[in-house]
């Protein structure tokens, strides 16, 4: 069985945070990472299995729409789900477990 990756991406720290906890309480995934990139958008990325991180998207999908903001009606952006990276993206991206997040991992 391949361990997936699963990506969702908002405007602004809170709706990434809401969208990252939903993902983890909806499905048996690791929360590997949280990136801050330009512009104040930030991306939640969770790992297991592909049955998991599609229920884990889904739900952290729905989560970051909840949210809103005083300037913009919406500021979930995008979600993505790879079903098995090859392995020099998972080396070269941060996306891969990491000693921080080993006691978390399902």
């Amino acid at each position: 069985m391949g361990v997936a990756v699963g990506m969702v991406e908002s405007r602004g720290l809170p709706p990434t945070l809401a969208a990252a906890d939903a993902m983890c309480k909806a499905a048996r995934v690791t929360l590997v990472s949280m990136e801050k990139l330009s512009g104040g958008y930030y991306t939640a990325v969770v790992r297991g299995s592909v049955s998991e991180v599609k229920i884990a998207v889904a739900a952290g999908v729905e989560a970051a729409k909840k949210c809103t903001c005083y300037v913009e009606k919406t500021v979930f952006c995008s979600s993505h789900i790879i079903a098995r990276p090859h392995e020099n993206v998972v080396g070269v991206l941060p996306i891969d477990y990491t000693d921080s997040v080993a006691e978390f991992r399902v």
